[in-house]
Order: structure tokens, then C-alpha cells, then sequence
């Protein structure tokens, strides 16, 4: 029998069950299991859970929704509490490079999320935006992604453009669709790409072993091409590349560089292993390189067309000063 966490109710607390498997439970897929055990709790929601990693068996986290049931053992599934309806204001500064009646460009700093989710419910860049413009945000796009037209990864530094009115907001959803804008990222990955410049293409999906990472698969996945070129080589062990993206998936240029054996500096899910290039390096240029602690990416030019003026806008923006500096020791590395 499940039995669920009293504190479950409390109001905005994370409800938690515990289920143990009996000799009957042998063998079905763990999903399908706890959803007939707990009753109500939607298989698929169970699924989605277990992705995320919010299911243990017997405290070992899982994220195979298709695992076997082991009979004996305690499995423990949390729900987290369910999230506002409506993001909270925060006021959490960053920097705007543009803003108008229609729009915001502004430059994400490393470590921001973007707009709210599980496991990251506030200190987004959906709650700084809603305390910088007040009463003229909420609704613009939807609730919980007011204005919210594209988007980097957490880590990944760079320009956003956010709209502030529906004309800009469907304007510019429009022209990311299409790819009818200029958007150009700076790479610094291991290994020197060869061709020095060229394109990546491969159709991008859930890594079947590993449902938090992405991988280039043969059935499933979405159509996705990266172009780059070689701006900078060091050491013959480190490029810095530029990349455009024909298409925008999801990791795209992390997972299209990691699968040619160039994974970006830092990438904490597609950098597994110390990579061969590393290990002739001196120590005082290997070490703070395998000790960078994020994905070296920033999104560093975007343009488009104002969608109310049509005026060409372009701007461009250095990469942030952990990524300086990492480039700063590798020019005084050059001979």
C-alpha cells in the first residue's frame, strides 16, 4: 500500500509516496506501476517525474520510466507543489542593451534560468523581467513565459530579445521560426574541428540511456543543422568556434560538437571524460580548463527586424568574464 507524506498537507509543500513492491509487481514498468499503486497520480505524470529524477528505488534515484519492478524493495515518488498560477516579481538585475514600447534585448548572464520550472520555481529571468516592467508584462506570450520568444540554457551566457507587446511577440516568434534573423554563438570546445569550418547535421532527440541529456538518434528525433567556423586555435588542443544554428533544438550545438568529439569546455552533461587533448597540456592551461563549471557558450551577435518600425536592429556583446578569462590564459599560452 502507498502511503503519502502528512506534510503533503500543508498548502506549497512537495507531496511524497512511498510504495513497496510486492512478488505480483515483478517485472511491470515502473511507471505503470506506481501510477496503479498511488491512484492518483496519471501514469504519464509519473513518467515525467521520473525523468526529471523524482523517483528512488530503495534511495537510488531512477530515470528509466521502463525499469523493471524489483519485488522488495521501497520505491518513493515526490510531486512537487504545484507553482503559481502567475510567476512572482522579483527584483534580480540584468543587463539591457535595447528597450522600447515592444521589446527588450538584454544579455543573460551564466547561472540564470530563464523562465520558471521544476526544481526552479523563482529567481528566473521571467520574475527579474516582471519586476522591470510592472503591469505591462503579465499575459504577453502566456502566464508562466510572458514574452518569452526563444531561450538559452541556464548556463549559457548571452543576447536575449523578449516582447513586451503581442505585435512584437508575434512578430518575433515569426522570424525565429523562419531562422530570418542573425544569431551567432562563440564556442570554445576541445579538439580542433576538421574540417575547419563546415556544418553538423543530425536529427536531435532524448538520449535513450540518459533522459537528461540529448543525443543525435535515428528515429524520433527533430531535424537539426549547426554551421561553424574555426576563429581560434591553442595549443592544438582548443578551438574557439563560431556557430549559426539553421534549426534551434534543444542543447543543439552541445550535442552536434560532442557527437564530432569536440564537446564544449565545461559541459557538465556532454563532457564525460578527461578528453585526449587535454593531457599535453601544461598544467597552469589544462587545469582551469577541465575546471571551468559551465559550458564555454555565449551568445554573443542578434539581429533582426523591429517588428513595428522595421528598422534593422543588430547587436553584439563580449562573452562574460569567466569566459574572458579563460581566453586571456590561453592567448598567454600561445607560443
Amino acid at each position: 500500500m502507498p502511503d503519502a507524506n502528512p506534510a503533503a498537507a500543508q498548502a506549497g509543500a512537495a507531496t511524497v509516496h512511498s510504495v513497496s513492491a510486492g512478488p505480483e509487481a515483478a517485472g511491470q514498468r515502473t511507471d505503470r506501476f506506481l501510477a496503479d499503486a498511488i491512484g492518483s497520480v496519471s501514469r504519464s505524470r509519473v513518467k515525467a517525474l521520473i525523468e526529471l529524477g523524482l523517483v528512488s528505488r530503495d534511495g537510488v534515484t531512477l530515470h528509466e520510466p521502463a525499469e523493471p519492478v524489483r519485488p522488495g524493495v521501497l520505491y518513493q515518488l515526490t510531486v512537487p507543489a504545484p507553482l503559481p498560477a502567475i510567476p512572482q516579481a522579483e527584483a534580480i538585475p540584468f543587463p539591457i542593451l535595447y528597450e522600447d514600447s515592444d521589446l527588450i534585448v538584454l544579455d543573460k548572464p551564466p547561472g540564470l534560468v530563464v523562465h520558471p520550472a521544476p526544481g526552479n520555481e523563482a529567481g528566473t529571468l521571467v520574475n527579474a523581467l516582471l519586476a522591470h516592467c510592472g503591469e505591462n508584462l503579465p499575459g504577453i506570450g502566456g502566464e508562466r513565459r510572458p514574452g518569452i520568444v526563444h531561450r538559452l540554457d541556464k548556463d549559457t551566457s548571452g543576447l536575449m530579445v523578449v516582447a513586451k507587446s503581442e505585435l512584437a511577440l508575434a512578430a518575433l516568434a515569426a522570424a525565429f521560426a523562419s531562422r530570418d534573423l542573425d544569431r551567432a554563438y562563440l564556442a570554445l570546445c576541445w579538439g580542433l574541428p576538421n574540417p575547419a569550418a563546415g556544418e553538423i547535421e543530425g536529427a536531435i532527440g532524448r538520449d535513450p540511456r540518459d533522459r537528461k541529456r540529448m543525443a543525435i538518434v535515428a528515429r524520433g528525433g527533430r531535424t537539426a543543422l549547426t554551421r561553424y567556423r574555426t576563429l581560434a586555435t591553442h595549443q592544438a588542443a582548443v578551438a574557439l568556434l563560431e556557430c549559426r544554428l539553421a534549426t534551434g533544438r534543444t542543447h543543439q550545438i552541445r550535442v552536434h560538437l560532442a557527437s564530432r568529439g569536440h564537446p564544449l569546455i565545461g559541459d557538465p552533461l556532454y563532457l564525460r571524460r578527461i578528453p585526449p587533448a587535454a593531457r599535453g597540456l601544461p598544467e597552469s592551461l589544462r587545469r582551469p580548463l577541465l575546471d571551468f563549471p559551465r559550458q564555454a557558450l555565449h551568445a554573443a551577435r542578434l539581429g533582426f527586424v523591429h517588428p513595428r518600425t522595421g528598422e534593422a536592429l543588430s547587436f553584439a556583446t563580449p562573452p562574460p568574464t569567466d569566459m574572458q578569462r579563460l581566453l586571456g590564459l590561453l592567448d598567454m599560452a600561445k607560443p
